[in-house]
């Protein structure tokens, strides 16, 4: 389980490792090209039900920590469906991974 640590906030937004690798290359683009937007998931099972939303901007400190000191491989269909999700009017939802058409 990773971390993403948002603002001058203490407790950090967990996200499983690939997610967040995942998460990072596509974020990591959009405040590279000065862009701002949202980043929207669900909270985990152990938490209150619901979910969360961030503004993210290139003025915001921002902190990606992973479990695992190995990178995940990367999925190029993950990170076009989480950039497509960048470029909408919701921002970035934290979507689930789907390879070779599995569920």
């Amino acid at each position: 389980m990773g971390w993403l640590y948002y603002g001058d906030t203490v407790e950090p937004i967990e996200i499983e490792d690939r997610a967040l690798a995942h998460l990072k290359v596509v974020i990591a683009t959009k405040l590279r090209r000065n862009e701002s937007f949202t980043l929207s998931w669900q909270h985990p099972p152990a938490n209150p039900t619901g979910r969360s939303t961030i503004w993210l901007h290139p003025s915001i400190p921002l902190r990606f920590v992973f479990a695992e000191a190995e990178r995940p491989e990367l999925s190029a269909e993950w990170i076009t469906a989480l950039a497509n999700s960048a470029s909408s009017t919701g921002g970035i939802t934290l979507l689930p991974e789907h390879l070779d058409g599995n569920d």
